[in-house]
């Protein structure tokens, strides 16, 4: 062999004439496990605190690490995109209807509101008003929202649980302080007609009532309106009407994609979690109605008592009520067209 190679060429020559190259053994590191949560509009904070504390808990009990990554918009646009293909692990979204589409189409399972305890629906919360500051428009219940002069912005039923809730709020309170269908309808096509703007998402609604200051009222969830208030402080007043409906927050995990991925039981301890004391406490902190009735009695200072009724007891469930009022054609479109 020449010796004028230098050494380290030499050996790896003598390497291969032996049969092959002698090679260092690294030692092998798998990836963490990456979950993606796709989630509706107004849910941002409540995972940003969330996240971190499961991927903590999730190290010291196991020794792994797991990756988790957001996407946010209106529950119903969220909920269209995982069924057009988004990978999404599990969904965190604010209406059960969402959630029965996946399952429709065979990306969740039928019986996924069996799969974690209270209906899958580990934190709610319901509808009420936030008012500028003084209250200029004396806005106190529904039929004060459907006042000549009082603008009142409501995301779009079409795409987002939050305008779908505010829709179904209303027409209820009038069937269960002993009104009829067409009364109801008369009050929430009264309501729309004092809509400004539909924007998309829960989000984009609480910043044209913010930021962009327009409107006198904005109807959204309870945990959002208490957090625009600890943002901007004395700039607005939250208003309780006297009747309003139960908005749970079902999760579920998307079985196709985390069996495809090999992720199922970080994404299952992931919806447990939310139902942890840690999980429950930190819901509780953001203001959503919690499961847990020790959290809820501490944080009982967050939330004022309110008549509430589901979406079962008066619409006969989620899927009469996305036929009946929210399918292309139904009672909403009517309204909105003739507004």
């Amino acid at each position: 062999m020449n010796n004028s190679l230098p050494s380290f060429v030499r050996r790896g020559l003598l390497a291969l004439a032996l049969g092959g190259a002698v090679l260092p053994v690294l030692p092998a590191f798998a990836a963490p496990a990456e979950l993606l949560n796709v989630s509706y509009d107004v849910a941002r904070e409540l995972y940003k605190d969330i996240n971190p504390a499961f991927i903590a808990d999730w190290k010291k009990t196991t020794g792994e690490d797991v990756v988790i990554k957001q996407s946010h918009g209106g529950s119903s646009k969220q909920a269209r995109a995982v069924a057009d293909g988004l990978d999404a692990s599990v969904v965190t979204m604010n209406q059960a209807n969402d959630i029965d589409m996946l399952a429709d189409r065979g990306l969740v399972a039928k019986d996924w509101a069996k799969k974690f305890p209270s209906n899958a629906a580990p934190y709610y919360s319901t509808m009420v008003f936030l008012v500028r500051k003084g209250n200029p428009k004396a806005i106190h219940d529904w039929a004060d929202l459907a006042k000549p002069g009082v603008q009142v912005v409501i995301p779009n039923p079409k795409t987002a649980g939050n305008g779908r809730y505010t829709y179904l709020a209303a027409w209820g309170s009038v069937i269960k302080t002993g009104g009829n269908e067409a009364q109801a309808r008369n009050l929430v096509a009264r309501i729309f007609k004092n809509v400004p703007v539909l924007d998309t998402g829960g989000r984009a609604a609480t910043t044209t009532f913010t930021t962009r200051q327009i409107g006198d009222c904005l109807v959204t969830f309870e945990n959002e309106v208490n957090l625009v208030r600890a943002e901007f402080g004395d700039n607005f007043e939250v208003v309780y009407p006297k009747i309003s409906v139960l908005a749970e927050n079902p999760v579920a995990v998307v079985d196709k994609v985390v069996d495809r991925k090999g992720v199922r039981k970080q994404a299952t301890a992931y919806l447990n979690f939310l139902y942890s004391p840690v999980g429950q406490t930190i819901g509780a902190k953001h203001f959503l109605r919690v499961r847990n009735e020790q959290v809820m009695k501490q944080f009982s200072s967050n939330y004022k008592p309110i008549q509430l009724f589901s979406v079962d007891d008066v619409f006969g469930g989620w899927r009469a009520a996305q036929k009946r009022h929210f399918d292309d054609g139904g009672e909403f479109d009517k309204i909105y067209q003739s507004k």
